[in-house]
């Protein structure tokens, strides 16, 4: 641990050198994201970088010297985040010598797992910069993607998401992956491949407008989206894990289309519960009501008998069944009659 924050300090002391045709644009003179009046000058910042982590140990110092190269490179004011989520290797001991050697450093520490979207909640809330990027700490993100991910955020867009097109993970992560961003593009109409990328820019105003819990963080765009802000994607270049191994497992996939349905649910349909629950209501009493009138009119004609049909019983269920779907929604539409205090819209601007 030690040797490796010892190269930490070798590379923190030198000027910024840059390989490659992407040099260029990171030592080009950029113009600020945001302009700040002149006595908040001293506290702003314009780059928040916020990085969540997990027993990250082997990867800290090498992603912080990559991301000063990339950082300094750009001129800005920025600052580098790192949310620990509770990990129990040395990955905070890391963070502090880090520290003490560069002040742009910062650190949240958790006291115990509470989960990625906890620990970006955590970082929006301390971050300080008008645009703020995230990225994983496993080093699979490539810090050179961060000036394309500003440049494209200038072009009127309030996030932008990272598209891993050749994406280095194993099969049986990449499948599950490809099939979850197909059902949620067709359920959310929110057309992006690669809704999960840990590589992502937003502007202050949305992220700290963010409410996410649970394992929430997948939706980050949708939820921006529904919300009124404009979500865009780049692609961008994903490298194979160097150190350790992931720290999501399959169960992740199952758990992330039942929170699908908690963002269907709690965006959509939150302010109008009678649209969800109505519309199922009616149909089911509808069926239900066919069915019991077809039967009562073979009933009529003499034609059957109605006591040992189980499809006169599904009938009657369904109507029952139709009816309390309806109640749920009415229920649901006086709650939120009585809660609309609560503001329901992101505000752009306001002329004065």
């Amino acid at each position: 641990m030690a040797d490796r924050v010892q190269d930490f300090h070798k590379h923190s002391s030198r000027p910024s050198e840059r390989r490659g045709s992407r040099s260029q644009i990171a030592r080009e003179p950029k113009p600020r994201p945001m302009e700040q009046p002149r006595e908040l000058a001293r506290d702003h910042v314009d780059l928040s970088v916020v990085i969540p982590l997990f027993n990250e140990e082997e990867s800290l110092v090498e992603l912080s010297i990559e991301l000063k190269k990339i950082l300094d490179g750009l001129r800005l004011k920025y600052e580098i985040l790192f949310v620990d989520d509770g990990s129990t290797d040395n990955s905070f001991k890391i963070l502090q010598e880090m520290h003490q050697l560069n002040r742009q450093i910062k650190a949240i520490r958790f006291r115990r797992n509470f989960g990625k979207s906890a620990a970006l909640s955590a970082g929006f809330q301390a971050a300080r910069g008008a645009v703020i990027v995230t990225m994983d700490a496993d080093l699979q993100d490539d810090p050179a993607e961060i000036p394309h991910l500003i440049e494209k955020l200038r072009n009127g867009y309030d996030l932008i998401s990272g598209w891993k097109r050749e994406r280095h993970d194993p099969v049986s992560k990449t499948i599950p992956s490809r099939l979850f961003n197909f059902v949620t593009a067709k359920l959310t109409g929110l057309r992006l491949h690669d809704l999960n990328c840990g590589l992502k820019a937003y502007r202050k105003e949305l992220a700290k407008d963010l409410k996410i819990y649970g394992e929430l963080h997948r939706f980050i765009p949708v939820l921006a989206h529904w919300a009124g802000f404009r979500v865009g994607e780049i692609i961008v270049q994903h490298h194979p894990r160097k150190y350790g191994k992931t720290k999501f497992g399959a169960g992740r996939f199952w758990r992330g289309f039942l929170d699908l349905l908690t963002v269907l649910f709690t965006t959509r349909y939150i302010r109008r519960p009678l649209h969800l629950f109505g519309v199922w209501g009616l149909i089911s009493f509808l069926i239900g009501l066919g069915i019991d009138l077809y039967l009562s009119i073979e009933w009529i004609l003499g034609r059957t008998a109605l006591g040992n049909r189980p499809l006169f019983l599904l009938g009657i269920v369904l109507i029952i069944v139709g009816i309390q779907f309806v109640s749920m929604g009415l229920l649901g539409e006086m709650i939120t009659k009585t809660q609309q205090a609560d503001r329901e819209y992101a505000i752009r601007d306001v002329l004065r």
